[in-house]
């Protein structure tokens, strides 16, 4: 059992286990979204825009849901039935995507996915810190987005060795495997905090508790955040851009799209290890320091992806600075939100960073696709890296708040 230099443990069973529900909860997501697009075009014959459309829904939905799941997960006695239920949906509905016969199914389906992963994000980050010592919220975060990314090198593997062995349908209903592995795992962590977590004496009412949130300095703790977000452009993006830069260095485009999900995989790789690193530094020098580490990354990653003629080893620089960037951040953001707010509010603020992580990134890549379009990807990446410099600035200058002690209220045992 992994313990601090002060002998306090912080990797125990529960910890474990929340960070292999996402481990095989990310594995069964991107098998299934590794061979979406090639269900919807090839399977169901639809085009680009059907697509698009059930991607955009369901990203929109995914933000909304996170901040209706967190009134849920301020509650002990809900938050381990909610993040519970929302894995074995999310799995369900996933798998189900394999049975569609027209597209309007998979829109249904992809959307109670994502409603439900969504709903369940809050309760999980909440269980999560209430299972470890304040001084270890960064480390526990670590493993948990660490178990997260390693899923999502192991999902576009396993649907890329799979595809010509089974077809596309079988491995959208294989990935309810791993999801129900994922449930099985977030299930045994609830219990586990049952029985390490004092019960609230009465059940607490529904609330976004908004106004104390604002009282709290959530706010002010989240403006680099925010700042990040709205320059966090999606990943897809990333892929499309290597693609043209390394197709231009007389590659065929089938060559260059390969060669650029390799890096993609390399990304998330990298992701991986500084998840884990970036959960230690963040218990050692606070998570704005770490936050302020990753968006100087995406400065550097997104200069380079804005550089026309840029050779395959700078794209792949460039990947992996992404990734590393991303490990960092989001270990950080969610232990800015555990450090700033105590237990009874943690679960609404975990849901408004679902919010404005979903829509900044939703806002960031339609930014982006458009100026690209219209202009071109420098001005594109540019933009991008501008915002991302920003919460760079931000992080150095904002000083959020340590959350209140709260008489007779335990956080951690």
């Amino acid at each position: 059992m992994a313990r601090d230099d002060a002998g306090s443990r912080w990797f125990t069973r529960g910890v474990r286990d929340i960070a292999a529900a996402s481990f095989f909860s990310d594995a069964g997501h991107e098998m299934a979204t590794s061979v979406l697009p090639t269900f919807l075009t090839t399977t169901l014959g639809a085009g680009p825009a059907a697509l698009g459309a059930v991607e955009g829904v369901s990203d929109a939905l995914i933000g909304v849901s996170k901040l209706a799941g967190g009134p849920l997960a301020a509650d002990p006695a809900r938050r381990g039935r909610i993040a519970s239920g929302g894995y074995l949906v999310t799995a369900v509905a996933t798998a189900a995507i394999g049975l569609a016969t027209a597209v309007w199914q998979v829109g249904a389906l992809r959307a109670i996915a994502w409603i439900s992963r969504g709903v369940r994000g809050p309760a999980r980050d909440t269980l999560l810190m209430s299972l470890v010592p304040r001084e270890a919220y960064g480390r526990a975060s670590g493993a948990e987005r660490a178990g997260d990314n390693a899923g999502a090198i192991l999902g576009p593997l396993l649907a890329a060795g799979l595809v010509a062995v089974i077809g596309v349908r079988h491995i959208l209903l294989l990935a309810l495997i791993p999801g129900l592995l994922a449930a099985a795992a977030i299930t045994a962590a609830a219990r586990e905090a049952r029985r390490t977590v004092a019960a609230p004496s009465a059940r607490r009412t529904l609330s976004l508790n908004l106004a104390e949130l604002r009282r709290a300095g959530l706010p002010r703790a989240l403006a680099p955040a925010t700042l990040f977000e709205i320059g966090n452009v999606a990943t897809t993006l990333l892929i499309l851009r290597a693609t043209e830069l390394l197709a231009s260095g007389g590659r065929t485009a089938t060559a260059a799209a390969s060669l650029a999900i390799l890096m993609y995989a390399a990304h998330n790789g990298a992701a991986t290890v500084s998840a884990l690193t970036g959960g230690h530094l963040t218990d050692r020098i606070g998570p704005r320091y770490v936050l302020g580490a990753g968006a100087s990354c995406y400065v550097v990653a997104y200069v380079a992806f804005a550089a026309d003629g840029s050779a395959w080893a700078v794209v792949l620089g460039a990947f992996l600075l992404a990734g590393v960037g991303i490990g960092l951040v989001e270990t950080a953001e969610t232990t800015t939100v555990a450090l700033a707010l105590p237990d009874r509010l943690r679960g609404n603020g975990f849901g408004v960073l679902g919010l404005i992580q979903s829509f900044g990134d939703l806002g960031a890549s339609l930014v982006v696709g458009l100026l690209w379009a219209a202009i071109s990807p420098a001005v594109a990446f540019g933009y991008a890296a501008a915002w991302m410099l920003a919460s760079v600035v931000a992080s150095v200058l904002t000083r959020p708040r340590r959350a209140p002690e709260v008489p007779g209220l335990r956080d951690v045992v």
